[in-house]
């Protein structure tokens, strides 16, 4: 089939995108970044409902169950859906997880619940992503599964790990892509870019100095925006303070901890006499007590308030906005529900610069002009 000919109903305005299991909208941000209309979204939590719907007004957000939901009720041939686009709920195949990287786990079986949609909505593409234990499920019988699915559905089937930081974003975080398309193509990933790293200290130093407990809401910068670094400037544009500068608050004990961590080092550089509470610490994580570096793109911006993840200057824990900034999240994009909510929108979102990447070479198989 000649990939020329496809580009009319579904290319020649915005092509529109599908986002189920959306969380915040990182996914959908890449996607609005790269020339996709992301028109749906489903997500079940009430908190990054919210959030998708504040920073993408224009979207039909549904909150709910997606198993409730019927597919069929999308399907329209007067704007037909380009790409559907979503990630599953992935704890339960997070290489972290150790009790419920299984099948045992029901919420590992919502994967199909994407295979569905992809079905009946019948999409020239789409994007399934996760995180990398996604690849270990099951001694990888899983993802074999899953591609033969999209396969036995008439789509032509690549995927990869791709790293973050590889795509100008401020974190070293690898995420399982999974793209289709019904075209023919022979789908290529983007190429990844090692020369141009973006460190911690040119994603966040523009940003207000915080103490432990601050909860600002608006702060200047503390630089101009000609003084910023030029992936500080990106995330500002539209911006002309700093939101949600929020650090949940610590108490003295685990504040005298960090005081003892050197940027890069763990809880490890800990004096003993601090971590008497701990009966066993060989059994602690290696991204406990984890100082950043200024140097060096992050460590995985996951649940790092319960990681105690902390700044590289100061002995305080990583606030909302510099949590946001190192995940590709611009100033503007403003994060719904309690704190502990929001941690969690940001730990479990894909960056939206690794997305945009995906999704402009996606777009790249279609000529901008007929």
């Amino acid at each position: 089939m000649n990939v020329k000919t496809q580009r009319t109903e579904n290319i020649t305005m915005k092509p529109i995108g599908f986002d189920i299991f959306s969380g915040a909208g990182g996914l959908s941000l890449g996607a609005q970044w790269a020339g996709i209309d992301v028109r749906t979204a489903i997500e079940i939590n009430p908190s990054a409902a919210k959030t998708y719907k504040r920073n993408h007004p224009g979207a039909n957000v549904i909150h709910g169950d997606i198993q409730k939901i019927d597919a069929k009720d999308f399907v329209s041939k007067d704007k037909p859906v380009f790409i559907i686009m979503g990630g599953p709920p992935c704890q339960g195949f997070s290489m972290s997880n150790t009790i419920s990287r299984n099948m045992q786990n029901p919420k590992n079986f919502l994967f199909r619940e994407f295979v569905r949609f992809v079905r009946d909505i019948n999409p020239e593409w789409f994007l399934f992503e996760n995180v990398w234990g996604f690849t270990k499920m099951e001694q990888g019988h899983i993802e074999e599964m899953v591609q033969g699915l999209f396969e036995s559905l008439g789509y032509k089937v690549n995927h990869a790990v791709l790293w973050a930081h590889e795509y100008g974003v401020p974190q070293k975080r690898n995420r399982f892509f999974m793209v289709g398309n019904r075209a023919g193509i022979n789908f290529e990933f983007p190429k990844p870019n090692t020369e141009s790293v973006v460190t911690v200290k040119e994603a966040i130093d523009d940003l207000p100095f915080l103490k432990n407990g601050d909860m600002i809401d608006v702060a200047p910068y503390t630089k101009t925006y000609k003084e910023a670094f030029a992936y500080e400037r990106l995330m500002r544009k539209g911006s002309k303070v700093a939101r949600q500068n929020f650090v949940s608050k610590n108490n003295d004990l685990v504040i005298q901890r960090y005081h003892y961590i050197g940027q890069g080092q763990n809880w490890r550089a800990i004096p003993d006499f601090l971590m008497q509470n701990y009966q066993d610490k060989k059994r602690c994580h290696s991204g406990i007590y984890k100082r950043l570096r200024e140097d060096a793109p992050s460590v995985v911006i996951s649940n790092y308030r319960k990681s105690m993840l902390i700044h590289p200057t100061v002995d305080r824990g990583i606030s909302v906005r510099e949590a946001a900034r190192l995940q590709s999240f611009p100033d503007n994009f403003i994060f719904d529900g309690p704190i502990s909510h929001i941690q969690q929108q940001i730990g479990n979102a894909v960056p939206p610069l690794l997305a945009k990447a995906v999704f402009e070479k996606i777009l790249s198989y279609y000529p901008k002009n007929e």
